[in-house]
């Protein structure tokens, strides 16, 4: 979707500038990757408007395989940011009856999830509207029907479902999936053991998010846990989504989890210290230099 943000911080009600990119949390993971050499693809519906051509333009500029579906009849998603102090962000989202919201199941190219190595969605795209969801879970089946792995974002989104509409959802996806993520209130939303009882349906990885204090992983072996990196965070929107790009990439190359964590900490750190979703997605350059010598990890 399109995100425009405030360019000073205060309310934005009285805001004299805004800044227009692209944002979202599938997309912020696609850029992730790619910035950190896998090649990526991303399927999403834009309108037929300046802004889903500003969404497809700058994701084939970051190198993604794009399959953007124009719909003439409904207007492109949009986000607004604003930094109502120096610490602290407000999102809103204007995604109702957007051309994100219209995404079915017939958008999915044949063979085009069959012949990845790993489908990533979140929890959002299911709770924009019924055909959305049906599309998440279309591709979530036809992976699991060809061997494809699956990676589950939860991202719950109180202002898209409420907790008793959207849990039922989010479980479901989460329970087809072969890799979980989520911060400790989004499992608690899913189940009290939650981890045990995805592990116990299937899932591999349950990758829990724990912000500035690290993360932890809990997986048929055992839970590994690893510490976040000292910061000054500038922004922390999509912080997240660059945890997940790290964690994938390490794991599509085999990395253990002790090291897949470092990795994922290093990057969801580096994304807090530049403003915008992606912008600040490291290289695999701009990793191995803030590992080598960034931040020290935290100690408790």
């Amino acid at each position: 979707m399109a995100l425009a943000r405030t360019t000073e911080v205060g309310s934005l009600r009285h805001a004299a500038g805004l800044a227009l990119g692209i944002g979202g949390a599938e997309t912020n993971v696609a850029v992730g990757l790619r910035r950190l050499g896998v090649d990526a693809a991303w399927l999403g519906r834009v309108g037929d408007d300046p802004l889903g051509e500003r969404i497809a333009r700058e994701l084939r500029g970051e190198g993604l395989d794009v399959r953007a579906i124009v719909d003439a009849a409904a207007p492109t998603g949009l986000m607004l940011k604003e930094r109502p102090s120096a610490a602290s962000t407000a999102v809103h989202y204007y995604r109702r009856g957007s051309a994100g919201s219209r995404l079915a199941p017939d958008d999915l190219p044949a063979g085009w999830i069959e012949n990845a190595d790993l489908l990533h969605v979140t929890g959002i795209t299911p709770l924009l509207s019924d055909t959305a969801r049906a599309t998440v879970l279309a591709a979530v089946e036809r992976a699991r029907a060809a061997g494809v792995p699956v990676s589950f974002d939860v991202n719950y989104r109180s202002a898209l479902a409420s907790a008793v509409i959207a849990g039922p959802i989010l479980r479901e996806i989460a329970a087809l999936s072969t890799l979980v993520f989520g911060g400790v209130e989004e499992f608690a939303l899913m189940s009290p053991d939650a981890a045990e009882s995805l592990l116990d349906s299937g899932v591999q990885h349950v990758v829990v998010k724990r912000g500035p204090d690290g993360a932890a992983a809990f997986t048929t072996a055992g839970a590994t846990e690893a510490l976040g990196f000292v910061i000054d965070p500038l922004d922390t929107v999509g912080a997240g989504d660059a945890f997940v790009a790290g964690y994938l990439s390490a794991h599509l190359e085999g990395l253990d989890v002790a090291d897949t964590l470092v990795r994922a900490n290093a990057c969801g750190a580096m994304a807090c210290l530049v403003p915008g979703d992606w912008e600040a997605a490291p290289t695999r350059r701009d990793l191995e230099r803030f590992l080598a010598g960034g931040g020290d990890p935290v100690r408790r």
